[in-house]
């Protein structure tokens, strides 16, 4: 039996539990683990896991994985990895005011911007958005009469936008959760729904991969805005009204995007476990 200890940290209400790498050495399974400690009832509850650990890498200062709540691996989290650096921050394990951090979908920049005291908001960069060959296209789904219109793209997840003139003409929960696992990706997708305000304005909903519904992603922010940019809906600096709060979006004229927002100490603790240590 072990205490494992973990701070968990939420971005406009989007929340991750974070752990050091050296910590979770006993975990037998980190899809396991991360099941139980996302399960709102008998574990922690979050949105998903960021595990830190100092980087190899010469190119990055630390890195971090995001496991999902059903033990999968994102490629990235805009919201997870500003939780996990802020965690850097909290514990003064960091000191500088930016930091390099290998992911999945390669390194990300994020310089911290203002600190109070539990509070940290970060502008982050993360490189350049990946479109397929085609786009914008069609589909065909059950849960809704019309065909959507669908915006596809990759900021370090897969992104299928849809915009909307209001949330109310559709059962977006139940569309978001469709599209998701459509056959058109085959692994999974992050859903945004997006309802322009003016040029420089845009509210969003969101049905992430493997989480459901969330009330911020900082990856769906910058897919909202970049996907709004290019239709020509909105200028390429944005501002993305999520349930949980703003994200501050750009899409620079170099592709280079970039976020800024906040990452929240909700609390400290330690966590429970058998531990089983794989041979």
């Amino acid at each position: 039996m072990s205490f494992i200890y973990f701070c968990k940290f939420h971005g406009f209400g989007n929340d991750y539990i974070v752990f050091e790498a050296k910590d979770l050495m006993g975990v037998f399974s980190i899809e396991d683990f991360a099941r139980k400690v996302c399960h709102r009832n008998y574990g922690i509850g979050g949105d998903g896991i960021a595990v830190l650990e100092k980087s190899e890498n010469k190119t990055a200062d630390y890195s971090c994985r995001i496991i999902n709540p059903d033990g999968s691996e994102a490629g990235f989290s805009g919201n997870g990895t500003r939780c996990a650096v802020a965690y850097l921050h909290y514990k003064s394990i960091w000191q500088e005011s930016r930091l390099k951090l290998q992911t999945k979908s390669g390194v990300k920049t994020y310089d911290l911007l203002e600190r109070t005291d539990s509070t940290f908001w970060f502008r982050a960069e993360l490189g350049k958005p990946k479109f397929p060959t085609m786009a914008n296209y069609e589909l065909r789904i059950t849960n809704y009469e019309k065909k959507l219109q669908i915006t596809e793209l990759n900021v370090g997840n897969p992104v299928a936008v849809v915009f909307v003139k209001d949330f109310d003409e559709m059962n977006w929960r139940a569309v978001g959760k469709e599209i998701e696992t459509h056959r058109q990706f085959p692994e999974k997708t992050n859903v945004v729904f997006v309802k322009n305000i003016d040029r420089e304005n845009v509210e969003i909903r969101i049905w992430e991969r493997a989480a459901g519904e969330t009330s911020s992603s900082g990856t769906c922010s910058i897919a909202a805005a970049v996907a709004s940019a290019l239709t020509g809906k909105t200028e390429r600096k944005v501002s993305v009204h999520a349930e949980g709060g703003t994200t501050k979006a750009f899409w620079r004229e170099d592709d280079e995007m970039l976020i800024t927002g906040r990452a929240d100490l909700a609390f400290c603790g330690e966590f429970y476990i058998q531990m089983r240590i794989s041979s």
